[in-house]
């Protein structure tokens, strides 16, 4: 074997190893100070049983210095939601949209294929207007989950991030409504689960890379 070939080798390796070494998809850039957020769900992310400046979008923004505007509303489906948002995107013209949504479909028993659709339908929407997306992921109704406060979200929404390209903050919602100290219901967070959410999300934004 030759020199030449035993370098050209070595260097295709070195090449791999830091390619290896990025982690796939880069880091999104932080958004400065100022940045309208748009947080789109239903009673979860609206202030259902807390003060409005207790729940998890405000204090989001108290921890990034944003202004995260707070679009839930109580019992709203994903339907009932992408009907709202355009004229929310109108109106705020938000550079980030997070989306929580899905809980009353699943609770209504809605067709898991039109939730996924709807949830489609609104990134395609925001990011048509230049808005970046993260979508949150709802736990699934569980009786034996919320006994042994071990609830988690169904499939879909990592099917969608996936289809989608885009981040998931899978499990925060999860976390808060598994631990039976963090709820004011047994589908609602207090106002220190909502407290807990808006650390946990603050922490993903931070390794998406939208936080600095």
């Amino acid at each position: 074997m030759s020199r030449l070939t035993v370098w050209l080798r070595l260097a295709l390796v070195a090449l791999l190893l830091v390619l290896a070494g990025c982690g796939g998809k880069p880091k999104e850039s932080p958004l400065p100070s100022g940045t309208k957020v748009l947080a789109l769900g239903d009673s979860l992310t609206a202030p259902h049983g807390v003060q409005p400046q207790e729940a998890w979008p405000t204090l989001l923004a108290q921890k990034t210095g944003w202004q995260v505007i707070n679009g839930g509303i109580s019992g709203n489906t994903s339907a009932q939601a992408l009907e709202r948002l355009p004229g929310l995107l109108e109106e705020q013209q938000p550079q980030l949209v997070l989306v929580s949504i899905g809980g009353n479909d699943m609770l209504r028993k809605q067709p898991q294929n039109q939730t996924v659709e709807n949830i489609g339908r609104m990134i395609d929407m925001a990011r048509a207007r230049g808005a970046k997306v993260v979508l949150l992921a709802t736990p699934k109704p569980s009786i034996a989950g919320a006994v042994l406060n071990n609830l988690s979200p169904p499939d879909f929404y990592a099917e969608i991030a996936k289809d989608k390209k885009l981040p998931l903050i899978e499990n925060a919602i999860s976390e808060v409504l598994s631990d039976t100290a963090l709820k004011g219901d047994q589908l609602h967070p207090n106002a220190a689960g909502h407290a807990r959410l808006g650390e946990l999300i603050h922490a993903d934004l931070k390794k998406i890379g939208f936080v600095r």
